[in-house]
């Protein structure tokens, strides 16, 4: 039979790995061999609750805060969608070609609720951007200070 298949065959099975599509010089990695998130957990644990839905992995959190910080994206709407969309992004989070990324509603919740209230989170948030800064990758002032300054 001659012609085109009009509706997309879903694979069984894929042989991509997101560790291959980035590249070994792209800022994310250089930023990433530097962070240590190995305490935050026990930080934030008395701002979770122990019952109902799993929450935002903090990490991811501070993960993509800072892709935001060094991208300059300043709405967390379109730091979500970037996130969804772009490969490098979702490495750096952590997440899988198939992981959901939070609403970007669920995000600015925990963003201006709970971590708020965390100076832990503030304190963790800070130091990774100060470590990335002092090794270079990074300016101090991002393209949402310059914004809102004008």
């Amino acid at each position: 039979m001659m012609g085109s298949s009009d509706k997309p065959q879903d694979e069984l099975f894929y042989a991509f790995s997101l560790e291959d599509v980035v590249p070994q010089d792209h800022l994310l990695r250089d930023i990433d061999r530097l962070l240590d998130f190995t305490e935050l957990r026990e930080h934030l644990a008395p701002y979770y609750s122990h019952t109902g839905r799993p929450s935002v992995n903090p990490e991811l959190m501070i993960r993509m805060l800072l892709i935001g910080h060094c991208c300059g994206i300043c709405s967390e709407r379109q730091l979500c969608y970037e996130v969804t969309m772009n490969l490098a992004y979702r490495w750096f989070c952590k997440l899988s070609i198939t992981d959901k990324v939070p609403d970007h509603s669920t995000f600015s919740k925990n963003r201006h609720g709970r971590f708020r209230e965390a100076e832990a989170f503030r304190f963790v948030f800070e130091q990774a951007l100060r470590r990335c800064m002092d090794e270079g990758l990074i300016g101090g002032e991002g393209r949402c200070q310059q914004a809102k300054a004008s």
